[in-house]
């Protein structure tokens, strides 16, 4: 008896652990909204009704850019081939190769250029621009912030220590000054960097970011960073933290992560 109620249980316990059917997964993956959980087709779907929505002419750039590289591709290969029928169906092959290539490479320049325009001038932009610098780099939002909402984050990697401030020009400036000394105190053997987003004279702008921060230079040496990073713990240690201010963030940022990285 004792036998059969275990196994009553056991079978009661597997039916109430069952795998979703399939049907539910695939009601569960298009109810999806975190766009990096989805399909990588459904991803580049949804990235492109987003940017659609700031570039207008997305569409077009995009089969223009087919077309153009898909004949000279076919014009290329099959004129090598003397355009015997071998070498008009490897033309055609190739071409379309090539023009899907070349469409997907403005999809994502184009894509990255629009999410940046949709999140530029909101609070914490510059942060979330940074976020897609990755390996060899730790990114500390809002060591320094005033009641303005000035702020500064913080980037510890190749260039060295690199202070990002976001907000009014001059506050920035005095902020930026500010913590430079605080660095300074326990970095002194480690160069640090000052950088504005903004679009006036001496500003980088929000789409340059990243660009800018990874041409900076190389002074610190990934065995090294352990060493900085326990440092910055201590100083962060001595100061209140408030949350970062956040607005929605563009799907496409979070869908153009990868190709974002290679700015």
């Amino acid at each position: 008896m004792a036998k059969d109620q275990a196994k009553a249980t056991g079978k009661k316990g597997a039916t109430a652990v069952a795998k979703p059917s399939r049907k539910e997964r695939r009601a569960a993956r298009k109810a999806e909204t975190d766009v990096t959980k989805m399909g990588r087709f459904r991803q580049i779907r949804e990235t492109y009704k987003i940017s659609k929505q700031t570039d207008p002419a997305l569409g077009r750039w995009m089969l223009g850019a087919f077309l153009l590289f898909g004949v000279l591709g076919f014009l290329l290969f099959a004129g090598i081939g003397g355009f015997g029928v071998g070498a008009i169906v490897t033309g055609v092959v190739f071409g379309l190769l090539l023009g899907f290539l070349a469409m997907m490479i403005v999809f994502s320049r184009r894509a990255q250029k629009a999410a940046y325009q949709r999140i530029d001038g909101q609070l914490g932009a510059g942060a979330r621009s940074l976020s897609m610098l990755r390996r060899g780099w730790k990114l500390d939002e809002m060591v320094g912030f005033t009641k303005q909402q000035d702020m500064v984050h913080r980037l510890v990697g190749p260039p060295g220590i690199v202070l990002v401030g976001e907000g009014n020009p001059n506050r920035v400036r005095s902020l930026l000054t500010s913590e430079h000394r605080k660095h300074e105190r326990v970095a002194r053997d480690v160069t640090i960097h000052e950088v504005v987003v903004g679009k006036e004279e001496g500003q980088v702008p929000i789409d340059k970011l990243v660009k800018h921060v990874r041409k900076l230079g190389r002074d610190l040496k990934p065995g090294e960073m352990t060493d900085i990073l326990n440092r910055m713990k201590a100083l962060d240690a001595q100061r209140p933290r408030i949350p970062m201010p956040r607005g929605p963030v563009p799907t496409s940022m979070k869908g153009q992560r990868g190709q974002m990285r290679g700015r």
